[in-house]
């Protein structure tokens, strides 16, 4: 019980600490939201989903692989790989959407927002997708050694334990962190940027890609 309630606590710590430290677990939905004009209900719906399945892809792969045994060493190789995959599909969308507001926004039409809106509404719902699919293959690299106790013991309950407490606090995090911000964002005049919202978004998204794969956030 000790050993299971050490883990527990640093499953919870490390689920936490990670999605702080790392800015793409919530920078992406915040500026997505913003540009987007989502409410608040769907932005929180949004990044639950893609928090899910960041944590239990990770999750599946790290105990179907200790259970077989497989090294923690190859299956944290198989995390790093999920990384460079998760970092530049995130930099790249980062870079086609900034590509894609900077046009709009030289189109310099009349009633912009309006027009925007109308014409685009039809390609709004792809965005939850695509990040729906970065997010499954951004790896969890703190929770594999943290379940590596419980599965080579064989023991399937504290596995599922350990993992969504680990969900819990990631998740939970994200949450909180996007839901401060886009209230906050909220309270900002933001008229004169309004034409350029979608290039302001795609260029957050893109240095938070160039962060994770570049400077290992």
């Amino acid at each position: 019980m000790p050993e299971q309630t050490l883990l527990l606590i640093t499953a919870a710590s490390l689920g936490f600490v990670h999605t702080v430290l790392g800015p793409d677990h919530y920078i992406p939905f915040i500026a997505m939201a913003e540009a987007r004009g989502w409410k608040t209900r769907r932005t929180l719906l949004i990044t639950f989903l893609c928090g899910l399945g960041h944590v239990f892809s990770s999750a599946l792969i790290g105990a179907f692989g200790l259970a077989l045994g497989v090294s923690l060493f190859k299956l944290e190789a198989l995390e790093t790989a999920r990384g460079d995959i998760a970092g530049w599909l995130l930099l790249g969308f980062g870079l086609a959407y900034t590509v894609w507001g900077v046009r709009k926004a030289l189109k310099n039409h009349a009633h912009y927002h309006t027009h925007l809106v109308t014409r685009h509404a039809g390609k709004a719902n792809i965005t939850p997708w695509i990040l729906f699919t970065i997010f499954v293959f951004g790896p969890c690299e703190p929770l594999i050694p943290v379940l590596m106790f419980p599965a080579m013991q064989g023991s399937v309950p504290g596995v599922v334990l350990i993992t969504a407490v680990f969900g819990f606090f990631t998740i939970g995090t994200m949450l909180i962190l996007v839901l401060a911000a886009q209230k906050g964002l909220a309270l900002v005049p933001k008229h004169s940027l309004e034409r350029y919202s979608h290039a302001l978004a795609g260029g957050a998204i893109l240095i938070c890609g160039i962060g994770v794969q570049f400077l290992g956030l």
